[in-house]
């Protein structure tokens, strides 16, 4: 028979149980929101729900976040960063000025490439973009462009871990983690962070990314399929009803709990169990959500989903857009997982590609977002991990620069129409404003109501920030200096 009582043996074990269940009536009180004590968990409510709604440490302007994440490191000289030199230069070495430079992959002495691209000045900001990117350019003053943004991670492995995790090593929360941790979500029955890749190739690193490193598991990234089916097994199976399927998962849960008595450092465990409960309540709310089909034949032709080239990514923006619509905290989108914006050769064709399919969709998001209220508090973040060289590599690609490379950021309350930094007269270092990833996430927890220096996890005793304690807030992102 099942208990309906716990035996607390020890003092710690009655201080730890009982003052959890007391500060949770407290604190949902004190809130008085019926999400904080639908969120209280555990046999007796004994536990809040990490992921319940929680209260901002400053003003912030960003709810959630949108991360367009350009997997493999787009070329910041042939999208938004002319160089004119590197055109008057083509051909030739780099100046001895530079010094001796070696590239990531160990060519040293490679020419100087120049661009084919056409540049121009776009909106009232004077933004530049280049002909790769007319939709884009087409909402330039929403745009505010990180221009001398810097990394330490020089190979994808690094640079990818690094610019989700802070650090070019793996075992640290991704950034979509340490925002669950810091602000919960406000839908209980959608997961608080969200990933989605534009095929079936894994990402560099893979679950790395949205892993949650030493904070528990449920703070970890769901990954949604590609294709539009993006969550399987919504529905139950024939001759199962939903009251049948409540009382099996409420057997599984009550199971579980018990298993877990003695096991309470599992945070796997604690994840799966929650993955459980969260997937039956997305029963209900998902099949809603990921419906396409609700939207009209306007909005889908806005985001490109009536091109074969923008379809795919287009119904991954639209499908974002309905995310944090429903309270999603963070979605986080792969264009060209498996590195494809890796261009040691024939940059031409490949970033003409890719550009042509992420364009439109992009610039969709940006106007669909602004239509309809949501981008003033939405962030919305488009980058790679690194930029490309000015040199050439096998005579028609670039190499990866990890010092000097762009990123553009809009709504969540940052100041469109803008630049901020400056790359050399090559693009090759960061000479002014210089941004690392620390400072980048950062700024991104400002905006979203936190101070990055007090949100704090303890881990093995030792206070861990996403920051690794290095990071600077941008304020000029705002445009308050």
């Amino acid at each position: 028979m099942i208990p309906h009582h716990e035996i607390l043996h020890t003092r710690r074990d009655f201080l730890r149980r009982g003052g959890a269940g007391f500060g949770a009536v407290a604190l949902a009180s004190i809130l008085g929101d019926s999400n904080v004590m639908a969120a209280l968990g555990g046999a007796q409510g004994s536990v809040i729900n990490p992921l319940a709604p929680k209260l901002t440490q400053l003003p912030g302007t960003a709810k959630r976040v949108i991360f367009l994440f350009m997997e493999g490191g787009p070329s910041h000289l042939d999208i938004c960063d002319p160089k004119p030199l590197i055109n008057k230069l083509d051909g030739q070495q780099l100046p001895e000025s530079f010094g001796k430079v070696i590239t990531a992959m160990g060519e040293a002495n490679a020419p100087i490439m120049g661009t084919p691209r056409t540049f121009k000045q776009y909106g009232e900001g004077g933004q530049w973009f280049s002909d790769l990117v007319p939709h884009m350019a087409s909402v330039a003053d929403e745009w505010c462009q990180l221009k001398a943004c810097v990394s330490n991670g020089i190979n994808h492995a690094g640079g990818v871990c690094q610019m989700n995790t802070g650090s070019i090593f793996g075992g640290r929360p991704s950034l979509g983690s340490w925002v669950s941790y810091g602000l919960g979500t406000e839908n209980q029955n959608l997961p608080s962070f969200v990933v989605l890749k534009d095929s079936d190739s894994q990402v560099v690193n893979g679950v790395r990314n949205w892993g949650s490193g030493f904070m528990p598991a449920v703070y970890q990234g769901t990954l949604l399929d590609d294709g539009p089916n993006p969550i399987a097994n919504l529905n139950n199976p024939k001759g199962i009803t939903a009251a049948r399927q409540k009382e099996k998962l409420a057997l599984l849960a009550e199971m579980n709990k018990r298993h877990m008595r003695g096991r309470e450092d599992n945070t796997e465990l604690d994840a799966r169990i929650r993955s459980m409960e969260l997937a039956f309540r997305m029963q209900a709310t998902a099949p809603e959500a990921v419906d396409l089909s609700r939207e009209t034949e306007a909005t889908k032709a806005l985001y490109g989903m009536d091109e074969d080239h923008t379809q795919n990514f287009g119904r991954m923006c639209l499908l974002a857009r309905r995310l944090v619509e429903r309270g999603v905290r963070f979605v986080q989108l792969y264009h060209g997982a498996g590195s494809k914006w890796d261009a040691h050769n024939k940059l031409e064709p490949n970033h003409k590609k890719l550009c042509a399919e992420m364009d439109k969709p992009v610039a969709g998001l940006i106007k669909d977002l602004k239509q309809r209220g949501l981008l003033e508090d939405t962030l919305v973040i488009w980058g790679g991990e690194f930029g490309r060289t000015p040199m050439s590599e096998k005579g028609d690609g670039r190499d990866h620069n990890p010092t000097g490379f762009s990123m553009m950021w809009a709504g969540g309350g940052v100041k469109g129409g803008q630049s901020i930094g400056e790359t050399d007269d090559l693009g090759l270092h960061a000479v002014k404003d210089k941004l690392h990833v620390h400072d980048l996430h950062a700024t991104i927890m400002h905006l979203m109501g936190v101070d990055h220096t007090q949100m704090i996890y303890q881990d093995k005793g030792r206070p861990e920030r996403i920051d690794q304690n290095e990071g600077h807030v941008c304020e000029k992102i705002r445009g308050l200096v």
